[in-house]
């Protein structure tokens, strides 16, 4: 088996360290797992913002050696929930960082100065990034690679304001168009005074059984190119789902209260790629092309009617979030949105979930124009939606502040918590496909629908005569697989190729002895357990989970969903859990 090393880098005294860790990727195989195991060090009293709060990336043995290992993950304590947080993401990083020697960078501290992290092999430093503050994510990205040289292919992580101004949904922008979304990484970055982390390195493992790796590689190459496999992600991509799903009456629309959008076809996968679509791209090491990128013209001199060409990515979370549930059906309108929420470097599901609740709070009256200094919020308005994300940006007042903070924040403060749509203080995703979709969001470790695929459930249940219950077990199991999966790290368009018994194939190729289908299944239990575990300690409680009331009374694939219904699966999912703890003790 290879040697895996981790970089252990301390801000404050601008020093790192190159540690071995092979042992933990010996029993956790990488990515989660051992992500996991180097987070349960921290005091779980820690804020999310405190100088010693570990940001931990993490690659897998797969990344960059076997095709569709594309992603990294990064665990931190989430500033939006107070629990874990992870995220992870495409692009070149995974390469970036097996090329420079590491499969895993820890960092902590603060710096003393705007920085960027800058680390080409062995060498690491930090330089200034003074002049980069309050730059868009996407200006950064531009400026920092024309500035680091390299004679490698680099990798370029990096925030936008929002992350400086330590909003609790900001994201970090990896490479050209991949994100760490979800749950405030930016933000986290932003308190430690990081703009960025540059990494590059010409490092590789030497193959010992050419033949064999290369047959093998064989295999999954044609697998991913030569079936129906991920055909799909790579002809219209996730977007495919917009119009099935509201004909499904599964697509979130105006802030979750129905599942149909009348609109639908304005953004669908096939508008897009009629409209707009100007390239597919793909991760490194990734022969798919599921990355899907747009054109938006937009006007920079009215005057003399001049245009600049601009690239935004698209898919369906983003789709959704900026459309159907804020009622706008006009694949433009929601590629300008888009855009915006790009250059500030928010998570585009939670700034968009957080802009809907905005909207019905204002029918409601819970809202005025008073907080809005003017702006009257109705659904379905983007040139207002537009108004206010600049006006968020410039911190205009406090409600705008507000704003930033997430939707569960505002309606705690201005009311509205039943048509907060959240789950343990996340903004939901774009599934409403019935009681399975929720108890996912709800229950997943890392608060993602990808976490137990839910929404796949509720529409396997049509027609169906199993109980939740055995549905529930059977999101159960999918959860611990997926851990696994993510433990590789694989990303999730791929999980119909890994199959166990093709993993225990390629870990036996990379020297992980005796790694059969029972091991492995092992470890996935035992990781699963552990961040449970993990999330218990920072304070998840099962008990504290609750289906947000708007919910109760929208339609879904599967019907109307009960808040019994969802307590009641909590239950099940929770013993089901606590089955998995003994194996810790």
């Amino acid at each position: 088996m290879k040697n895996f090393y981790m970089l252990d880098i301390d801000l404050t005294t601008a020093t790192s360290t190159k540690v071995e860790v092979t042992h933990l990727f010996e029993r956790y195989i990488g990515g989660s797992g051992v992500a996991t195991a180097l987070f349960d060090e921290i005091d779980p009293t820690i804020d999310a913002f405190a100088p010693d709060a570990p940001i931990i990336l993490v690659t897998g043995p797969f990344s960059s050696v076997f095709p569709v290992a594309t992603k990294t993950v990064v665990m931190y304590k989430s500033p939006l929930t107070g629990n874990l947080g992870e995220s992870h993401a495409g692009g070149r990083l995974a390469m970036a960082m097996y090329s420079a020697g590491f499969h895993a960078i820890r960092i902590r501290g603060k710096a003393q100065f705007p920085c960027t992290i800058e680390i080409d092999d062995d060498d690491f430093k930090l330089n200034s990034a003074s002049s980069l503050r309050g730059m868009s994510a996407l200006a950064a990205e531009r400026i920092l690679r024309d500035h680091y040289k390299s004679d490698y292919k680099r990798s370029i992580v990096r925030i936008g304001p929002a992350g400086e101004r330590l909003s609790p949904i900001a994201c970090a922008t990896v490479d050209s168009s991949r994100h760490f979304g979800r749950l405030g990484i930016g933000g986290v970055l932003g308190s430690k005074n990081v703009k960025a982390i540059v990494i590059s390195g010409g490092k590789y493992w030497k193959i010992d059984d050419p033949k064999a790796f290369n047959d093998y590689y064989s295999k999954l190459y044609q697998s991913v190119v030569g079936s129906d496999l991920m055909k799909k992600y790579h002809d219209l991509g996730t977007p495919v789902n917009v119009v099935p799903l509201s004909k499904l009456n599964g697509l979130p629309t105006r802030n979750f209260s129905q599942g149909f959008f009348e609109n639908a076809a304005g953004i669908s996968g096939e508008t897009f790629a009629e409209r707009h679509l100007a390239q597919q791209t793909a991760c490194a090491h990734c022969p798919c092309g599921c990355i899907h990128m747009a054109t938006l013209r937009e006007c920079f001199d009215p005057d003399q009617h001049m245009y600049k060409t601009i690239k935004v990515s698209y898919d369906h979370e983003l789709i959704f979030a900026w459309g159907s549930n804020l009622s706008i059906g006009d694949s433009e309108e929601v590629l300008k949105l888009l855009y915006y929420v790009e250059k500030q470097g928010w998570d585009a599901i939670s700034m968009g979930g957080t802009i809907a609740w905005a909207c019905e709070a204002y029918h409601n009256g819970m809202l005025t124009t008073e907080h809005s200094d003017g702006l009257v919020i109705n659904f379905g308005d983007a040139e207002t939606f537009m108004k206010m994300l600049k006006r968020i940006s410039t911190s205009h007042n406090e409600f705008y502040c507000d704003l930033e903070k997430g939707a569960v924040f505002c309606a705690e403060k201005y009311g509205g918590k039943n048509f907060a749509i959240a789950f343990g203080k996340n903004e939901a995703p774009g599934y409403m496909t019935g009681l399975h979709s929720y108890l996912g969001y709800a229950t997943g470790v890392r608060h993602s629908h990808l976490d137990s695929a839910g929404y796949s459930i509720d529409q396997k249940k049509i027609n169906s005569k199993k109980t939740d219950n055995e549905w529930t077990k059977s999101m159960f199991d999918e959860a611990v697989l997926r851990v696994m999966l993510n433990s590789l790290v694989i990303c999730l368009f791929a999980r119909n190729i890994y199959t166990p018994q093709i993993i225990c194939e390629g870990l036996q190729l990379l020297g992980y002895d005796g790694f059969d289908e029972q091991r492995l299944q092992e470890a996935a239990h035992a990781i699963h357990a552990m961040k449970i575990r993990q999330k218990k300690k920072l304070g998840f409680k099962f008990s504290e989970l609750y289906l947000p009331a708007r919910l109760e009374k929208a339609a879904t694939t599967c019907g109307h969903v009960t808040s019994q219904q969802f307590d009641e699966q909590v239950k099940v999912y929770e013993e089901l859990a606590e089955t998995d703890l003994k194996l810790l003790d």
